[in-house]
């Protein structure tokens, strides 16, 4: 996540300042890192990618974010207290040691062996976090859309805490999440959203920066798997990064969800509902498609300057599919995401490499960073290709 570097003597003034404008991370900490002089602030996704006077002056670094540990410690005091302390180290590390935000709602991940303790969790969960509406469990991503089966187990209703017969009232997974200065309409339950990828996303946005500088002109942006558009929130906060973009998915419901948003960040109309992939406007393609399918349509192929691969299951099956779209006459980039098994990853590397047109000159060769684990055995890792423009 983003921290501001502040020198030690503006720490405090500074926090004062984020926690008005509610940009300082809720839950992470303030630390310092190998710099005995100023110590990195936790800047909240929703805030701006441009922060202003007076936050401007400071340097803004990307860094894995630190919890606050108090905030851990309440939820196992809440939880032991619930339970009691021979249940817990009965479990050992089998209780859910992470979770994740999305507005007003916390997602965890409870192992089969600890569901009946659900409601526990839930209850000791929601009194840590006061801003908590609903709790739910994770249990895992389902079909070819990556739908996650999420199971409320605790509420907040009305000041009292829930985690039985949970009223409709406030059950709905339709939320307003700010990040980089954009709200984000999402349901997690009915298209894939993560919080956790901002940090990609910040990567992308710098990737791009540099592509723009080099091209010299706005970007023709491909994301033949966009979601709810997230990526394209935090391309289009910068203004005259992008020009003409193509964001298609294969679900519905994302693409119904991304039309409400597009509605919001380019200020103009869209259909209300899900729709085949079309021309709305001269630089909006948008709709749901079949990104295997896109290269049948002349109108798209040839054209691109960025493509975004975010469907990282299938990446390494998918990727020779979709060169075709890319603007071959001038530099371009591939950005994508894998998950492979950790010894696979220089196969991995040759596979991307094979399958993608050669390197820019002076450009590294696309190489797959770990980013963290996806399970015991394998790793979802991260790269981006700068690709040459055809020889004639």
């Amino acid at each position: 996540m983003r921290h501001l570097r502040v020198p030690n003597r503006d720490v405090e003034s500074i926090l004062s300042l984020l926690r008005e404008r509610e940009w300082l991370a809720s839950g992470m900490r303030v630390f310092s890192q190998d710099d005995a002089e100023s110590r990195l602030v936790p800047i909240d996704p929703g805030s701006p990618i441009a922060l202003p006077a007076p936050f401007d002056k400071y340097e803004i670094e990307v860094h894995e974010g630190q919890p606050d540990n108090r905030i851990d410690s309440d939820w196992w005091n809440h939880l032991t207290n619930l339970l009691g302390p021979e249940v817990i180290a009965a479990h050992g590390e089998a209780w859910p040691s992470s979770h994740e935000f999305i507005s007003d709602m916390m997602i965890v991940r409870i192992e089969d062996t600890l569901e009946r303790f659900s409601a526990q969790i839930a209850e000791a969960k929601l009194l840590s976090h006061p801003h908590i509406r609903l709790v739910l469990n994770d249990e895992g991503v389902q079909g070819e859309l990556r739908i996650r089966k999420l199971t409320p187990i605790g509420a907040r209703v009305d000041g009292a805490i829930v985690t039985e017969a949970i009223p409709d009232s406030v059950m709905s997974t339709r939320v307003l999440v700010r990040e980089s200065g954009k709200s984000i309409a999402c349901d997690p339950s009915k298209a894939y959203f993560s919080t956790k990828l901002q940090s990609e996303r910040l990567e992308t946005l710098a990737l791009a920066r540099q592509l723009r500088e080099l091209l010299g002109r706005p970007l023709r942006v491909c994301d033949p798997f966009c979601g709810v558009g997230p990526s394209l929130a935090i391309l289009l906060s910068e203004p005259g990064l992008v020009g003409e973009v193509l964001a298609s998915d294969l679900n519905p419901h994302a693409v119904e969800l991304l039309m409400d948003n597009l509605r919001r960040w380019d200020g103009r109309g869209y259909p209300m509902g899900p729709a085949p992939i079309s021309r709305i406007y001269e630089d909006r393609i948008i709709g749901v498609a079949d990104a295997m399918k896109l290269q049948t349509n002349p109108e798209f192929i040839g054209r691109w300057d960025l493509l975004i691969v975010n469907l990282p299951h299938r990446t390494l099956d998918i990727l020779h599919s979709l060169v075709p779209l890319i603007d071959r006459e001038t530099p371009s980039m591939v950005r994508g995401r894998v998950i492979v098994p950790e010894n696979e990853i220089e196969h991995a590397n040759r596979s991307i490499s094979r399958d993608l047109p050669d390197s820019l000159a002076g450009f590294p060769a696309p190489n797959l960073r770990v980013k963290r684990d996806y399970s015991s055995k394998l790793r979802l890792c991260s790269f981006q290709a700068w690709i040459a423009p055809r020889e004639d």
